[in-house]
């Protein structure tokens, strides 16, 4: 739990190094830096916001009062002390800090050798006298243990805390290392000693979906085990929990919200630009496991920081379920390595016999871009899998994400765009083609090909997580390729037909209410035109509206499918659509009390039902984003290829198998 202190200041010094956060004390109080991941940057800017959105509050509506405290538990190598005292916010506050006795120590030892940070402090020697390890004019540092309140009290007593004033604790990513039962005597301790006083959390929730289950694995694995969890799995939890112990006010956000309410729009923009990024499904599944708790008592005027100033759709409570969709894994291609990936793309290129390429999954032990293609088949009932090893013209070419594959014949296919790092710019268009006989019992070379487009056409198509799909035109055959991102342009909203086979890109008129730009969304072919549903849009929300592409005698017309109940905004889902009806697998939303499993759109009446995953059978987590899926017809049942993705920093979880899902009983035939 001690060592948790040191790995969050060098991520936080990272992310100030990189522009996320303005803090120029970090540096002296990390001690060594290491430059961390963009998502990474992302998650400890969220942390760091919430913490100084909620302390500054409570500086500014008590700057009034003679005079208030803040009491950090657990404090770390936190800066706030210096970051506060250096914007004059301190006149009339002093802070006291606590962590176990070896922390405190080592901190304080920190700013003695430190002239930046000592000339602050303004140290007055008081310092050594037992567990005060550092005594300023406005700055105590203690070395106590949390969890013995007793002690504490007599030590914060000793340092000078006065019950009187108005006081704000901080618990940043502290108390759910303790024991419920000490953690909850705290939090009843500072209700009932401290007539005036706020209390600021920020942990972790949500330990029981896929996400939750790999946070909570990587707690486990570093001996530091999240406690709060078990009792208090949600926001409303900890909201009844602080209202239980003797706090008269509490509002609680999870970071998605935070994110998209308490932070203005210039600011949201300004993150998002600051580094190639395109870990969107990690950054949302992180900030919904993430909550900022503000709760008070005693307040004159009432402390409420977590009041929305950007007005946005709050994310409504649970989403009602039609029932459930039995999940059981795919017998025998549980043992192919080469199945376990994220961002690649799966398609059906003739009855029972499937190619998956693409994406970033597990070669030979590593976790790498995949060059290697699959192709899957079915015999006597029975799924099975061989590798195959393309012969790719030019090497950058091979291993790509979110591109797509699209089968104009039965030995014939476009893959369009991917990317390999979001940094670069996309990539170009390859054919491939394979024999009549290809399937999972010989492994039949795989023919490779760049495809050559006039310029304009190339560049327009350099794009990564957009769709290509299926349409018809007066009797002709078209790939419509739709929205995406490129390098340039973090969401594209433009479309072109392609004439296959030849590929030219023809104009063709459409009319009707264009659709706003997105990413990951999904499109199917219907009735000669396309259906696209959700997807990311252009500030980084989940879309929830659908849309038909359809054919007119002169062209195309953009119409809204209305849906009842509304969608669920969502992304990263796969679509496929059966006897008039949608249907959307898995993806990301911000509903953090459920994951997205299946839900049905009746394309003609527009009732929208969703239906849970049963995955009582698997013995593993099942991540539904970055999966790709095929849907069996005649078997009413969907296959689903890989799905998972890098987990902030509690590693990569890549579906470890292939998985069937079930539809017989929602998909039943009137």
């Amino acid at each position: 739990v001690q060592r948790t202190g040191g790995s969050s200041v060098v991520s936080k010094c990272s992310a100030a190094a990189r522009g996320y956060i303005q803090d120029r004390f970090l540096q002296l109080l990390a001690g060594r830096r290491r430059r961390r991941a963009p998502l990474i940057h992302r998650g400890y800017y969220i942390r760091a916001r919430a913490v100084d959105h909620c302390v500054q509050d409570f500086l500014l509506k008590t700057k009034s009062l003679p005079r208030t405290q803040i009491l950090c538990l657990g404090a770390g190598f936190d800066s706030l002390y210096f970051r506060l005292k250096d914007m004059g916010l301190l006149h009339h506050t002093v802070v006291y800090e606590v962590d176990f006795p070896n922390v405190a120590c080592q901190k304080a030892t920190l700013i003695k050798e430190m002239k930046e940070l000592s000339a602050l402090v303004g140290d007055t020697g008081g310092e050594g006298l037992g567990a005060i390890t550092f005594s300023g004019e406005d700055y105590k540092l203690l070395g106590v243990d949390l969890s013995e309140l007793s002690e504490l009290e007599k030590i914060l007593e000793e340092a000078g805390l006065n019950n009187e004033i108005p006081t704000l604790f901080i618990a940043e990513v502290v108390l759910t290392y303790m024991e419920n039962t000490r953690s909850d005597a705290l939090i009843c301790w500072a209700a009932a000693h401290f007539p005036q006083a706020c209390f600021l959390v920020y942990e972790q929730v949500h330990p029981e979906d896929p996400f939750g289950h790999v946070m909570q694995q990587h707690f486990n694995q570093l001996n530091t085990a999240l406690h709060s969890l078990a009792q208090y799995p949600d926001c409303e939890a900890q909201q009844r929990r602080f209202l239980g112990k003797g706090w008269t006010e509490c509002s609680v956000m999870d970071m998605n919200e935070f994110f998209s309410r308490c932070i203005p729009e210039d600011e949201q923009q300004r993150v998002q630009t600051l580094e190639p990024f395109d870990e969107y499904e990690e950054w949302h599944l992180k900030c919904s496991h993430y909550f900022v708790l503000a709760a008070s008592k005693g307040m004159e005027p009432s402390w409420s920081p977590l009041l929305p100033s950007v007005t946005v759709p709050r994310h409504a409570g649970p989403v009602g379920t039609a029932g459930s969709v039995p999940a059981a894994v795919c017998a025998r291609l549980s043992g192919v390595p080469g199945l376990r990936r994220y961002g690649h793309h799966s398609v059906l290129i003739k009855a029972n016999v499937i190619l998956t390429m693409g994406g970033f999954g597990e070669e030979d032990g590593q976790h790498c871009r995949m060059r290697n293609f699959h192709v899957l088949s079915k015999h006597a009932g029975y799924w099975e899998a061989v590798c195959v090893t393309p012969n790719i013209p030019d090497k950058r070419w091979g291993g790509r994400l979110y591109h797509t594959v699209s089968c104009l014949s039965d030995t014939l296919a476009l893959v369009v765009g991917g990317r390999t790092s979001p940094s670069s710019a996309g990539l170009g268009m390859l054919w491939l083609k394979f024999p009549k006989t290809c399937n999972a019992s010989g492994s039949d070379d795989v023919a490779v090909e760049l495809v050559s487009l006039q310029p304009a056409a190339e560049a327009a198509l350099l794009r990564w997580r957009h769709s290509t799909t299926e349409v018809t035109f007066k009797g002709e055959q078209f790939l419509f390729v739709y929205g995406g991102r490129s390098a340039l342009e973090p969401v594209l909203g433009d479309w072109y037909f392609l004439h296959t086979p030849e590929l030219s890109c023809t104009a063709i008129a459409v009319e009707g209410p264009v659709p706003e730009s997105r990413h990951s969304h999904s499109a199917c072919s219907w009735e000669g035109g396309v259906l696209i549903a959700g997807g990311l849009g252009a500030a980084e929300q989940p879309l929830g509206s659908v849309f038909l592409l359809r054919e007119l005698e002169h062209g195309f017309q953009w119409q809204t499918i209305e849906t009842y109940p509304p969608l669920v905004p969502r992304y990263s889902h796969s679509a496929h659509v059966h006897e008039g009806k949608l249907l959307l697998v898995g993806g990301v939303w911000f509903h953090a009390s459920s994951v997205p499993g299946v839900t049905v759109i009746d394309i003609m009446t527009g009732l929208c039902l969703d239906y849970v995953i049963n995955v009582e059978h698997l013995e593993w987590p099942l991540m539904l984003h970055n999966h790709s899926s095929i849907f069996l017809p005649d078997e009413k049942e969907l296959l689903v290829i890989g799905g998972g993705g890098n987990c902030f920093s509690f590693g990569t979880h890549l579906n470890p198998e292939p998985v069937l899902l079930s539809l017989s009983s929602i998909l039943i035939s009137h």
